[in-house]
């Protein structure tokens, strides 16, 4: 779910930046760079109040919300839509396309490539992600896959079969995701190393 959130709202933010002229675009796109330098230690209490002051502690709503935009996401999508010719987007708007349709017919298409390299990587930071949810989460119905790993390490010893076991099945999710993308992910790598 945070990977879907995060590829709309950084799409829409990054179509924002790349393709509209308005005051302070660069100081925005700046300081969207800028968040990118904050570890994510020095913002972690801050939004732990935040989400208990909305009384989000303890969902899973708490750890899907807070992480789905990153300025990452923003950067990618903004470079590639950047290589977009502004002249389809114009094309469009002298047929009567309302800016909602430039960005779903148009905008969208033609970044699947960027979108399924941050889905890839929006996928396995959230499925890998261990210190949010271990602040966030307290009750052990709400526990995410790697909270459950944490525990199965025992005070006096550890069950390395089953640790071990348990680790492999957690990552069949993430393998799933790369083969089902690797296409459109290779594509975009290789995109950048092909002469036209």
């Amino acid at each position: 779910m945070s990977t879907l959130i995060a590829l709309l709202t950084n799409s829409m933010a990054a179509f924002a930046l790349a393709k509209y002229r308005f005051v302070g675009r660069q100081a925005l796109f700046l300081l969207t760079l800028a968040t990118i330098m904050i570890p994510l230690q020095v913002i972690m209490v801050p939004i732990f109040l935040v989400l208990r002051n909305l009384g989000l502690t303890d969902t899973l709503w708490g750890i899907i919300i807070p992480p789905a935009a990153t300025p990452t996401g923003v950067f990618l999508l903004r470079q590639y839509m950047l290589s977009i010719p502004d002249e389809i987007l114009e094309s469009a708007r002298i047929d009567g396309a309302s800016e909602w349709a430039i960005y779903w017919r148009i905008i969208l298409p033609l970044s699947i490539p960027a979108l399924a390299t941050l889905a890839i990587f929006s996928f396995t930071w959230r499925w890998n992600d261990f210190i949010w949810p271990f602040i966030v989460i307290s009750s052990e119905q709400n526990a995410t896959l790697q909270l459950a790993l944490a525990r199965l390490v025992g005070q006096f010893g550890v069950d390395w079969s089953t640790l071990l076991a348990a680790t492999t099945i957690t990552l069949l999710p993430m393998l799933i995701v790369f083969l089902l993308l690797q296409r459109y992910f290779l594509g975009n790598l290789m995109a950048g190393s092909v002469k036209g």
